[in-house]
């Protein structure tokens, strides 16, 4: 395997890119570990009351807005965000995907979409009751998004 590095001063943001003749499971793992090494360096303190609490990004199933707050959701609980969609948008890693005006989803959560047609199709996650819905703007990028996750 080569590995290389280029310099280009005109980047605003360090882009990594694997060329590969196919998808296999030292891509899949070298993939794993980059976003592995990415989620790591994002901290996000969560709120429920006058308690913080530190989560793993990989334990939120979903950002949510709701009036003036923004929740994440975890299979068994909602806390509270001290950002805005747009700012959670730009910092959170790959696995993560704005799906409506008012939700991001954590790709890596998806258990399964029952697609509508004519509306927005309604993502449910293993193991709990909470769903989201992607709208129709959103749902080729998410199925794009998961087809790459599964490798397929």
């Amino acid at each position: 395997m080569k590995v290389k590095i280029e310099i280009d001063p005109n980047l605003t943001e360090s882009e990594i890119i694997i060329k590969c003749s196919k998808i296999d499971d030292e891509i899949l793992n070298i993939q794993s570990s980059l976003l592995n090494s990415e989620n790591e360096k994002k901290k996000i303190v969560f709120y429920q009351d006058d308690v913080e609490y530190y989560l793993s990004l990989e334990e939120i199933l979903f950002f949510e807005a709701n009036d003036n707050d923004v929740w994440a959701h975890t299979p068994d609980d909602s806390f509270k965000v001290k950002y805005k969609l747009y700012e959670l948008e730009s910092t959170l890693p790959k696995d993560f995907l704005r799906i409506s005006k008012s939700t991001i989803l954590n790709i890596k959560k998806v258990y399964s979409i029952n697609r509508n047609l004519s509306g927005a199709s309604k993502v449910q996650f293993n193991g709990t009751p909470k769903s989201v819905y992607v709208s129709r703007n959103y749902f080729k990028l998410l199925k794009e998004k998961l087809s790459l996750e599964i490798g397929t």
